[in-house]
C-alpha cells in the first residue's frame, strides 16, 4: 500500500468517524428509545450496526480494496471524536431546523391537498346527496298528489256503476241474492283461512330457535 493510498484511506476512516457519529446522533433522535419496545429497539440497533459496518466497508474497499489496517480504528475514532467535540451541536440544531422544516413542509402540502381536493369532493358529494335526497322527497309527495288523485277519479268514474249495480243488486230475487250471498260467505272464509295459515307459518319462521 502506497504512501498516497495510506493517507487518503485515513482522510476516508477520519471522515466515516465523522458520518457514523452524525449518524447515530440521527438514529437516537429519530428512533426515540423510551417510546419504544425493547425488542424493537434491540433489531433496530443491530440493523443500525450492520448498516454502518458494511458502509465503512464499502467506502474502504473503494479505498484501498479493503485492506484493514491497526491506523483505521484510530481514524475512525478520531473522526467520532472530532464530530463529538466539534459538529455535534450544530448538527443537531441542523437535524431540528431541517425536521421542523420537513414537517412545516408535509403540514402545508396535507393543508393545501385538503382545501384544493378533499373539500370540493366532500362539498360536491354532500350536494348531490342533498339534490338526490330533495328528488327523492318530491318525487315522493308528486306520486302521492297523483295517487290520490287517480283514486278520486275512479270513485267518480265507477259512482254511476255502483249505482247501476246496486239497483241491479235490489232488483234481483231474493234465491239469487241467498246463493251469491252464500258463495261470498264461502269465498271469505276461504281466504281467511289462508290468511290464517301463512300468519301462523311466518309467525313460526320468524321465532328464534333456541
Amino acid at each position: 500500500m502506497t504512501l498516497t493510498t495510506q493517507f487518503v484511506t485515513m482522510l476516508a476512516m477520519i471522515g466515516m468517524g465523522s458520518v457514523f457519529g452524525a449518524a447515530l446522533d440521527t438514529y437516537n433522535r429519530f428512533l426515540q428509545r423510551t417510546k419504544r419496545k425493547s425488542w424493537l429497539v434491540f433489531i433496530n440497533d443491530i440493523l443500525f450496526w450492520i448498516v454502518q459496518g458494511l458502509a465503512i466497508f464499502y467506502i474502504l474497499f473503494l479505498v484501498n480494496k479493503g485492506e484493514l489496517r491497526f491506523y483505521i480504528f484510530i481514524a475512525l475514532l478520531c473522526g467520532f471524536a472530532a464530530y463529538q467535540s466539534l459538529f455535534k451541536k450544530m448538527y443537531l440544531r441542523v437535524l431540528e431546523i431541517s425536521i421542523r422544516m420537513a414537517i412545516s413542509i408535509y403540514r402545508f402540502f396535507v393543508k393545501t391537498l385538503t382545501l384544493l381536493v378533499y373539500k370540493p369532493i366532500q362539498g360536491l358529494i354532500m350536494a348531490l346527496i342533498a339534490i338526490a335526497v330533495m328528488l327523492g322527497k318530491g318525487l315522493y309527495s308528486l306520486l302521492k298528489v297523483i295517487l290520490r288523485v287517480f283514486w278520486f277519479t275512479l270513485k267518480i268514474v265507477f259512482l254511476p256503476v255502483k249505482w247501476i249495480l246496486s239497483l241491479l243488486w235490489k232488483l234481483l230475487p231474493k234465491k239469487i241474492k241467498k246463493t251469491v250471498e252464500k258463495l261470498y260467505n264461502k269465498l271469505a272464509g276461504y281466504l281467511q283461512r289462508i290468511k290464517n295459515y301463512v300468519l301462523k307459518w311466518t309467525a313460526k319462521w320468524k321465532k328464534p330457535k333456541e
